[in-house]
């Protein structure tokens, strides 16, 4: 069977950690469908230096 070539990997990194200035990168890899999912992902993932969910979006 053949792999999907629609199926990239992206790199989901913090909002707000980024924006508050605190030490450390909470990073996330995941996979998208780039067929159906045109526009950068944004997913709520937990962030262990600020200890709570946050909204993580895809970075080029």
């Amino acid at each position: 069977m053949a792999k999907n070539k629609n199926r990239v990997q992206v790199i989901l990194e913090c909002t707000e950690q980024k924006e508050s200035g605190v030490p450390g990168m909470s990073r996330y890899i995941t996979t998208k469908n780039k067929k159906n999912t045109t526009g950068r992902l944004e997913l709520k993932k937990y962030n262990p230096y600020l200890k709570k969910y946050t909204i993580h979006r895809e970075i080029k």
